[in-house]
This record gives structure tokens, sequence and C-alpha cells, in this order.
């Protein structure tokens, strides 16, 4: 079998499609995946359109079950939503929430192979590992001898773009739709042009692009993409009136505009005979990048204003909690010393610690950071519950997460991009026809939603997918996906300005060196490269078996009691390393395939 080919992977055979009527696949992802925003992790730049690749099949050794969906009803329609930064500890704030665990599935085992944004999110769109798609940082971080590293340039460089499900999905006949949040890097050449300018070379395999891009990150005084009535596409500038009272402003805070579009979107496309496919990217909980605010009163964290302290809500308007029930004890783990998270070499000697920088995040500065992100998270319940209310009852809504936060956890001040738990554990709940109520303890990734969404729209499943589908789930709770996954992560020290998960936290990424870690239902295994280079041996671990160190407080790696675990989880590691010679297209060996499972 060649490079490139796709593979059915024992898939069932699905009667002729017959349109009976709308279904709607709703993915809400907190965070990131935001395939669907024009600076997903960064300021955005213009991507180029190009034509698609198609590949033909090999075989999986554990092929997934097919959906049928309710009798007489064809391929689904589908929303995924991306949230930028939710921890798990704001989905209890949000209403929407709280009913999709009570009517549908929650993934409790559900991580990011990079907690990191735009690696995350071109990790969801490819459904490859960051090694495979090209994109290991937020931004390219030229000049240098290799290239851009990162951002929608690399994405574009590596030819990821002709390897999203987006553009199999519209190829096979959905009407695809993206609005909001896409790849730092799209868009960068219209930050702060004039409404009327057109865009070029919109990214391929989407019928409709309206990225919201610019300083999105701050909420307002931003730029997105809207039709030009001829096909294309050209710049609409969302200004901040200095004047304008707090019900006006927002009107243009930047998730009130992406809750708008995402329901015009699939009110123009409900009644369709074609089935749509709708990809919703947010800005928010992520903080604010600049510190030239449009208004004076920009918390770190900025919610919209009918969210903030007021006289409706005096503290606040935190959705399904008080704020003031939101505390340091909904930030698992912080003020943890770090001297007993020491790494070890393999031999069991101590090594240098990695994290040098200044450590603790004061408790005031965490609680409020912690209160002001779930009153940002508001604006996305309230387009959540709306995007339930209207979309028909053959409809999938999941909502999930880019990464996580860490707010004074590990001995880190805040931020993101560590293996550890408050970064890498998402949140990740679906409802739909089929899917029964309850948790589901199997291990899932990012990386696994495009071939669930191929699966979904009967669309073979490439064999350069490094993720497998979710479908089986659906129905059965017991259901396996896979025993592990990987999260892998590269150094590389940004210039200034250059990257916006940089400034916040002090040290922040520049502290945190590659690695690579494995993660199971109970353990996490994570091998520190302590040079910060990409390729180098200087390696030291860690190693946290999650049922006895559930806060990942104590390094266990060198305890006699946990010899054999340790030795499995470098086993694993060993078997990635071998692996990460299949690039791009490359398909992936069987053994390579088996890598996640037990």
């Amino acid at each position: 079998m060649t490079s490139g080919e796709t593979t059915d992977r024992g898939r069932g055979v699905r009667p002729a499609a017959r349109r009976m009527r709308p279904v709607a696949l709703v993915v809400l992802a907190l965070g990131l995946v935001a395939v669907l925003s024009a600076a997903s992790c960064g300021a955005p730049n213009q991507a180029s359109g190009a034509a698609s690749t198609t590949s033909s099949p090999t075989e999986l050794t554990e092929p997934p079950a097919v959906y049928e969906g309710p009798a007489g009803a064809d391929r689904p329609n589908i929303v995924f939503v991306l949230m930028d930064d939710a921890d798990l500890t704001l989905l209890k704030t949000m209403r929407s929430g709280r009913y999709m665990k009570r009517h549908g599935a929650t993934y409790e085992n559900a991580f990011v192979v990079d907690s990191l944004c735009c690696p995350s999110r071109a990790a969801t769109l490819t459904g490859q590992y960051p090694h495979q798609n090209g994109v290991l940082t937020n931004v390219p971080n030229e000049p240098n001898d290799l290239g851009p590293l990162g951002g929608w340039k690399a994405f574009v460089e590596h030819g990821s773009e002709q390897r999203t499900f987006a553009l199999r999905l519209q190829q096979s006949g959905y009407t695809t739709g993206l609005v909001g949040k896409y790849l730092n890097g799209l868009g960068a050449g219209i930050q702060g042009k004039p409404t009327g300018t057109p865009i070029a070379n919109v990214p391929p395999g989407w019928s409709e692009f309206r990225a919201v891009m610019g300083s999105a990150y701050d909420e307002w005084k931003y730029e997105a993409a809207e039709p030009d009535g001829n096909g294309g596409y050209q710049v609409r500038a969302y200004g901040a009136p200095k004047n304008a009272t707090r019900a006006e402003r927002d009107r243009l805070y930047a998730g009130n505009v992406i809750k708008d579009l995402s329901l015009q979107f699939i009110e123009d496309h409900q009644a369709d005979e074609a089935p749509y496919f709708l990809y919703v990217g947010t800005y928010a909980p992520h903080y604010r990048i600049n510190d030239n605010t449009a208004y004076d009163d920009e918390p770190l964290f900025p919610a919209a204003y009918r969210d903030r302290p007021g006289k409706k809500h005096p503290h606040g308007n935190c959705g399904a909690v008080d704020c003031r029930q939101l505390t340091i004890a909904d930030i698992p783990g912080y003020g943890d010393k770090r001297g007993d998270n020491q790494p070890y070499r393999a031999n069991g000697t101590l090594a240098p610690a990695w994290n040098t920088a200044p450590q603790g995040l004061p408790k005031k500065e965490a609680v409020t950071d912690l209160r002001d992100r779930a009153r940002m998270v508001q604006t996305i319940d309230r387009m959540v519950t709306r995007i339930l209310s209207v979309v028909d009852d053959n409809t999938y809504v999941v909502l999930t997460s880019d990464n996580g936060l860490h707010l004074g956890q590990y001995g880190l001040t805040a931020g993101k991009g560590t293996p550890y738990e408050a970064d890498i554990k998402v949140p990740l709940v679906m409802v739909g026809p089929g899917v029964v109520p309850g948790p589901r303890k199997t291990v899932v990734a990012n990386i696994d939603w495009a071939p669930t969404f191929e699966d979904l729209a009967d669309v073979s499943i490439p064999d350069y997918r490094s993720g497998r589908s979710m479908v089986p789930t659906f129905a059965n709770p017991q259901a396996h996906v896979q025993a592990y996954t990987f999260i892998e992560h590269t150094f590389s020290r940004s210039k200034p300005g250059q990257d916006p998960d940089r400034p916040y936290s002090n040290g922040g990424l520049n502290v945190i060196p590659s690695y690579l870690a494995v993660r199971s239902r109970n353990a996490m295994l994570a091998r520190f490269d302590l040079d910060r280079s990409w390729d180098g041996v200087n390696y030291a671990y860690e190693f946290y078996d999650l049922r006895t160190q559930p806060h990942e407080l104590v390094n266990q790696f060198a305890k006699p009691a946990y010899a054999k675990q340790v030795a499995t989880l470098m086993a694993k590691l060993k078997q990635f390393d071998a692996c990460k010679s299949i690039r791009e297209g490359d398909a992936l060996t069987d053994a390579c395939r088996r890598l996640t499972s037990k």
C-alpha cells in the first residue's frame, strides 16, 4: 500500500443515503481546536487554498463500529465549538455543560496531545500528532535554519491544509462553516485593516469562512472575515466606541459576535438537503494579550459587561455557581512546593530541576483569575444553550477544550504547556441521538476528532490519521477507544510580542523544555529534555500514579513500588520514538497504529 491511502478500517456498510431531515452534530469545544477561528493561537494571517489529496486503504486491527443514527436518518450535520484554555473547573459553572452531563456522555479521560493552542488545534484538524503535521509551536519563530516551526505558516508548509477533516467532509458533500478562532498567523496581514479590505487565500475546506481575527483575544478591536458578495471575503473591522454603554460594548464583544454568526449559520443551513459541518472557535476564556486595552476597566480575563459585578450581579455572574463559591479549593494542587517534583535520570539518580523560574501565584490573584474566567465562559454558555435549543432532535453536541490552564500548581505561576493534569486534561461532554447518558472511562484525545467526524459522515478514514473514532462509545459507555495517549511539546524561544501565550506568567513557556509524555487513565510519565533542544538526549523523568498522587505532588519515578508501571510506560515512549519518522501524509504502520492500545 502506498503513502496517503485511506481505509474503511472494518466499517460496516450503510444503506444508500436518504436525506430525511437535518441532522446536526454540535461539537462545543472549550478552548481550543478552533479551526473556526482566524487567530486560533496568535495573530492571524492569510492562508492559501489548495486542492486536496485522496488516499486509499490499509487495515486496522481494531476497527471502529459504525453508528447508523436514528431510524430513517441520513448523515448528520456537525457543529464543533471549541473554547480556548477552558479547564475542568469551568464546566460546573455552565448550565449547558451541566445539562449535557445529565443527558449525555461524559468523557472522564479526555486529553490533548500538546497543551498549547496552535499545536493542539492543528492536531484536532488533522488527527495527527505535532511531529506529523509540522505545527510544533504557536508561531513560526523565523528566521531559522529549519523553516517555520509553528502557527498557520507551518501548517501550510507541511501540507496539513490538505489533510484536515473539514476538507474531506466538504469533498463528500458537506457544507462546512468556520466561525471564530483559527490558527496563529492566519490574518496577520489584515490586522488593523479597514472594513472592505479584500482577504485573499482563504484556507481550503470551508464553504463559509467567518474567521474572527486580530486582537480578538482582547474581545474588542479586532477584524473578521465576511463575504464580499462576489464569492470572496473582505475585512469587517469591529471597533470599541469609547462612550458606548455597557450593552453597546457587549454587542461588539467578540464572544457575542461569534455567537451570532454561529447561530446564523445554523439557521441558514438547518433545512438544507446537504448536511452541514460548523466549527465554532471562541477566544474565551483565554486572557487578553495587550496592555493597551479598549477600556480602562479591563481585567486580565475580560468577561462581557453583563457578567461583571454590577447592580444585577454584585459579585458578577459565574453561571450555575455563585462567584464567591469559587475558591482556592477549585485549583487542585495549588501552592505545591516543587522540591519533591525534581526529575530523575533513567538510572534513578536525581537530575537538575528544569523549573527554575520564580515560584507561585498569589492566592488572591489565582482566585481572581478563576472567577474572571468563569465570568468569561458565560457568553459561551448562552451560545451553547441557544444552539441546543435550535438544532433538531437528530443533533450531537460535544463540549471540550483545546487545553487547560494551571493557576499556581506544580511550583509554577500561571499558564499552560506542561504535561500535567491541569493543562492536558480537558472537559468533554456530548449529547445526541443514540448517546447513552453516563461516564466513559476510556482514554480519548483531541486527535480522535478527525476520524470521529469522518466516521459519522461515512467518509473513509485516511491511513495517516493517528487518532481513532470515538463513535463506538456513543451508544456503549463501556466501549474502549484506547488505553494511552502521548503528549509532545517543543521548546521554542519566540521573540517578544510574537506568541500570545508567552506573556502570561513569570517565566511562561520559556521555562518548559521539550518533552514527550505518555498518559493512561491512572498514570503519567514525562521525559524532559534538559538541554531544551529538539532532538537531545539529556533526559530526566517524572512519573505520577494518579491513584496515589491525583495532584502530581511528588515525583514517584525512582520509587521501587512503581517500577513495573514505569517500565511499561518507558517502553511506550521508546515505541513512540520509533514511529516519529512517519510524518505528513505517510501511512502509519500497524505497529505504530497499535501504540495506544493495551
